[in-house]
């Protein structure tokens, strides 16, 4: 039998996570749960933040989830500990792949640029993950918030959005970086545009697959790539999302994210 898995995300940055989840659990069911009468998350106060986390992953339990991954870096930045210590199911988290990064960067004297939402970028949680891999020196940050409405707004690779990466980048002397981490799931739907805008010496990682594979083990859960129809319910701000027009987006975005998992 299969287990019930809910995932939760600000908004429609999450499902990247779902995608991945897809690829390798598709015989486990899936809530979806997508906050999108408060996205983004990024701008937020605490307290808010930590509120919407708990009403949202409260929903999943309440809907028969038996395990929950916070899909989303902010919820997980500031909310992972109290959900962990409030709740009784097991609850994974997401963090900047920094420590991928780090294990996998083969000249010293690169380094890492991680892009996050301002909540992330100057939260305790990356600083202490970057203090504990000595990679101080070796990590720049850039919070990106603009980049979350347009995912929001299924804006993908207009010139605006091109236009705004270009111009943030530009802020960094890229040949000495070798690492781009997507510190937001958000940002995963612009890895096209973040392809053609770095040199070829920057790879992009994000910390997707990581996520899964703790799910896994945390759950002991067997790996499968049968491709059955994905069991999924979609619920926006704890409403399940019926409409033909939504679940056609929800699809479109799928099917984006999986052509952008090829890209690194």
């Amino acid at each position: 039998m299969g287990m019930k898995i809910g995932i939760f995300d600000s908004g429609l940055g999450g499902l990247s996570v779902l995608n991945e989840a897809l690829s390798k659990l598709s015989e486990h069911e899936f809530l979806y749960y997508a906050d999108v009468k408060n996205v983004p998350y990024g701008q937020k106060s605490r307290d808010e933040i930590l509120k919407f986390s708990f009403d949202a992953v409260k929903f999943l339990i309440e809907n028969g989830a038996e395990a929950v991954v916070v899909a989303c870096n902010t919820a997980t930045s500031v909310a992972i500990k109290e959900l962990r210590a409030n709740l009784s199911v097991p609850i994974i988290g997401m963090e900047p792949a920094v420590k991928k990064a780090h294990d996998l960067s083969c000249d010293d004297a690169l380094k890492t640029l991680v892009i996050a939402t301002p909540v992330t970028v100057n939260g305790a949680k990356l600083k202490e993950l970057i203090t504990n891999l000595n990679a101080k020196d070796k990590t720049e940050l850039l919070a990106l918030p603009r980049l979350v409405n347009f995912a929001e707004n299924s804006e993908f690779d207009s010139q605006s959005v091109k236009s705004y990466l270009k111009e943030e980048l530009a802020k960094f002397d890229l040949s000495k970086f070798d690492f781009l981490v997507l510190g937001c799931t958000h940002f995963n739907y612009f890895k096209d545009s973040l392809r053609e805008i770095l040199p070829s010496n920057v790879s992009i990682i994000d910390g997707n697959e990581g996520t899964i594979k703790r799910l896994i083990s945390e759950l002991g859960l067997a790996v499968s790539n049968a491709n059955l129809t994905p069991n999924v319910k979609f619920f926006y701000s704890g409403e399940e999302v019926c409409e033909q027009s939504e679940l056609e987006k929800i699809s479109r975005n799928l099917a984006r994210l999986e052509k952008m998992r090829a890209i690194s």
